[in-house]
């Protein structure tokens, strides 16, 4: 039994040892941001899709834990593929804890975590020297939560990637000035990294309310002051789809924080 991570969106992203536990497994489970194309192209082994979507109808985690665990008692290989690591906001240790506690041998395979990998693939860097040395990941998805995890941190200290938010944006920009957090405080979207889909914004921490997000696209926010990173890297704050206001201050302010004033 293997708990594995896919990485982002993107097949060439898997690591080499998920590709090769895909091609030998019996039976593949796979979430719902894995590409269900190139995992097909790569095993005869049957595929079912269990994962998650917000305001979706979707598997129960119960019984994810059933189909792994008698699949495995019958003699399978089964692959549980997850999106990003299986131990990031992936339940990937919840199906760890049914499979121990049920006597079944398993293995965890990370991936590339789409925590960090939609920033960087945009050209925003999570940590930077002099900007940021730090980062912390929170779920989004509960206020509560997330109202515990910000009193914890120091304002505009670290940076802050929020996961299953992307629909909750203006409540999550909310309660972060609530704790602190300047109203314009770089921030950034990124939907659909490295796929077909890849959409990003970068602007102002107070602006996420008035942000249009493509229909269907998982993303994430960021903020911090490493989002000016990226308009040193490229010349300006613009992205495909979106810009932010202060386009040349933020570039004034990265580089500056990377090279000094001249």
């Amino acid at each position: 039994m293997s708990l594995v991570g896919a990485g982002p969106g993107d097949p060439e992203l898997w690591t080499v040892r998920a590709a090769r536990l895909v091609r030998e497994a019996d039976l593949v489970l796979y979430d719902a941001l894995v590409d269900s194309v190139a995992l097909r192209g790569l095993t005869e082994a049957p595929c079912f899709h269990v994962g998650k979507r917000a305001g979706r109808i979707s598997v129960k985690q119960e019984t994810i834990h059933k189909l792994m665990i008698r699949a495995a008692r019958h003699g399978k290989h089964v692959v549980r593929l997850k999106g990003g690591d299986p131990f990031v906001f992936g339940r990937g240790a919840e199906e760890a804890m049914a499979l121990a506690e049920a006597g079944i041998p398993f293995e965890v395979v990370p991936g590339v975590t789409t925590a960090v990998a939609a920033a960087e693939l945009v050209g925003i860097p999570v940590t930077h020297r002099g900007v940021a040395s730090g980062f912390v990941v929170l779920a989004g998805h509960t206020s509560e939560a997330l109202d515990d995890a910000l009193g914890a941190l120091v304002p505009n200290r670290l940076t802050v990637v929020v996961m299953m938010a992307v629909a909750g944006r203006a409540a999550v920009a909310e309660r972060l000035m609530a704790h602190g957090w300047r109203a314009d405080t770089p921030a950034a979207i990124v939907c659909g990294a490295s796929t077909a889909d890849a959409w990003s914004w970068m602007g102002r921490l107070s602006e996420f309310e008035r942000v249009e997000i493509p229909d269907d696209v998982a993303g994430v926010l960021i903020v911090g002051d490493v989002v000016t990173v990226r308009a040193a890297l490229h010349g300006d704050a613009r992205t495909n789809e979106g810009t932010a206001d202060g386009t040349d201050r933020q570039g004034a302010e990265a580089r500056e924080a990377m090279y000094g004033r001249n």
